[in-house]
């Protein structure tokens, strides 16, 4: 279910005084904070729980959330068994 409109969206106080406060790279944990139209154009560095990844924000981004252009998890490809291949 969607977030009730009279809520309005989550931003991390934070966050929003550093990007009020400074034009350099930000820095956040705070994967949950939804990205507003001040975002626009600023680079934000997103941690996934190992590293800080760059996210820079563009109009198509905008109404999602920071935690979703960052995988948390490795991509592991299915490969086979080498002790059968070696047969």
């Amino acid at each position: 279910m969607p977030r009730a409109l009279w809520k309005g969206p989550f931003i991390s106080k934070d966050l929003f005084r550093k990007l009020e406060s400074s034009t350099k790279i930000l820095r956040t944990r705070n994967r949950s904070t939804v990205i507003v139209p001040s975002f626009l154009g600023k680079l934000i560095e997103v941690y996934n729980g190992k590293n800080y990844f760059p996210v820079l924000i563009t109009e198509d981004k905008l109404g999602y959330k920071l935690g979703s252009f960052i995988f948390t998890r490795n991509y592991k490809k299915f490969t086979k068994n080498d002790r059968k291949l070696k047969k």
